[in-house]
């Protein structure tokens, strides 16, 4: 867990981010450079080839290109793109006032980096889409994906506030404990106990979300009883990733043995 992303790295050089709600990033090893293809495009960083059918053809139809992807043959092709805004035309203004914040003084230093343009425009349909509950959800998230994008890009903007988005970090200190803060660009890599030499992939970015400010007493950070914890209260992990306390036995595969966890 790293902010409000469960990041997963593979070893294989994916890595998978999601914010638990409606927002999934995908990143690649430089590896994977023109060797991928699909609807997520095909990583040759030009972005005018990224609507490359399966037939190898470059059109500018989102519905060519989605249909040539389809999983199964036998799945019908989508005959039209639906407009949210126009299914629900009474979310309009209403998601066209919220989303503009994008294109506020709020994000100045990021829109000579990152045009808010296309993140403006799918911001309105999200929020056009979402009517049946959650409608701030998916503002959020889309304004989030704006501020993730400014932030690669070297620009790291405070968006969130009590009134428009918040994340109340408050609910993970203990009383009269003030450990977590909220960070919108945090250190990806802390040292946890799953992860004690606190490395990571250079691909993962600074992301948004709680962070804890362990003591130098308590470095590492368990995340499983979401607590700063020295060493020895950390225990270990076997291969499967399943978390043994010390002096827990561990199941052995030889017949007929256990292994004890000691710390030193």
């Amino acid at each position: 867990v790293m902010g409000i992303y469960l990041v997963i790295e593979a070893s294989n050089g994916l890595i998978l981010m999601w914010d638990k709600k409606t927002s999934m990033f995908i990143k690649l090893s430089p590896t994977f450079k023109g060797q991928v293809c699909g609807v997520c495009g095909n990583y040759d960083g030009n972005e005018n080839n990224d609507f490359t059918t399966r037939s190898n053809a470059v059109v500018v139809d989102p519905l060519e290109f989605g249909n040539s992807w389809k999983a199964s043959p036998s799945c019908p092709d989508s005959d039209f793109t639906k407009d949210p805004c126009t299914s629900n035309p009474y979310r309009q203004s209403w998601a066209q006032k919220q989303c503009s914040l994008l294109k506020s003084t709020v994000f100045t230093a990021c829109h000579s980096q990152v045009d808010p343009t296309p993140y403006y425009d799918a911001c309105v349909r999200d929020s056009c889409a979402c009517d049946t509950g959650g409608d701030c959800e998916c503002f959020c998230t889309a304004v989030a994906a704006y501020a993730a994008v400014c932030n690669e890009a070297g620009v790291c903007v405070a968006w969130r506030s009590p009134q428009i988005c918040p994340l109340f970090c408050d609910f993970y200190n203990p009383p009269g404990e003030c450990e977590w803060h909220y960070q919108p660009c945090g250190a990806p890599c802390m040292k946890t106990c799953r992860n004690p030499s606190g490395s990571c992939s250079s691909l993962i970015p600074a992301l948004e979300g709680c962070y804890p400010k362990c003591p130098p007493a308590q470095p590492y950070f368990d995340e499983d009883s979401m607590k700063c914890v020295d060493k020895e209260q950390c225990g270990c992990y076997d291969k499967d990733g399943k978390h043994y306390n010390n002096g827990e036995t561990v199941p052995s595969t030889v017949n007929c043995q256990k292994w004890y966890i000691f710390m030193h």
